[in-house]
């Protein structure tokens, strides 16, 4: 018998990637600060709201309580992040690793790439995860490697020129 696969709910644990620069964790710890800031005031205004009887029929009161657990909710989150994180520390290795940043040559065309984690991936400004199939392809390789890697269902020749 096979077990239906669902979705995770609402209060499931999050799939975080827990591997982070520490430009991100530094960024994670401030927006974790300033949730704190906001918690009083949105618990008040819900303690406020609540003395005016009728749950039911309250809806300032509802809006209050859903910012509130979207609060808590979003402080939960940071807070496990920021707890069981690993920052990324680059080595002065040979062989490219999660942190570095890569110049390679791909058809001809010399393309820079950063290798971090999932959470901080922005293709657009060449940041690449170490999960995505041309980080994962990137990992171990040396300058001066030639090899081929698979993009987009196509064998691609690529050259590593430099790493740092």
């Amino acid at each position: 018998m096979q077990l239906p696969t669902r979705k995770p709910g609402k209060y499931s644990t999050p799939n975080l990637d827990l591997i982070i620069s520490a430009k991100k964790l530094d960024e994670l710890k401030r927006d974790f600060a300033n949730l704190k800031k906001k918690r009083p005031p949105a618990a008040k205004e819900v303690s406020r709201l609540a003395e005016l009887g009728d749950f039911s029929e309250n809806v300032e009161y509802q809006l209050a309580k859903r910012r509130l657990r979207g609060i808590n909710s979003a402080l939960l989150k940071l807070e496990y992040q920021i707890d069981h994180s690993t920052v990324i520390k680059t080595s002065q290795n040979k062989m490219i690793e999660i942190g570095h940043q890569v110049t390679i040559k791909i058809t001809g065309q010399e393309k820079i790439y950063q290798i971090l984690g999932s959470e901080e991936t922005n293709p657009a400004k060449g940041i690449i995860s170490y999960t995505s199939p041309i980080g994962q392809a990137l990992l171990g390789h040396k300058v001066g490697d030639v090899f081929n890697m698979k993009i987009a269902g196509k064998d691609v020749g690529c050259e590593v020129i430099k790493i740092n």
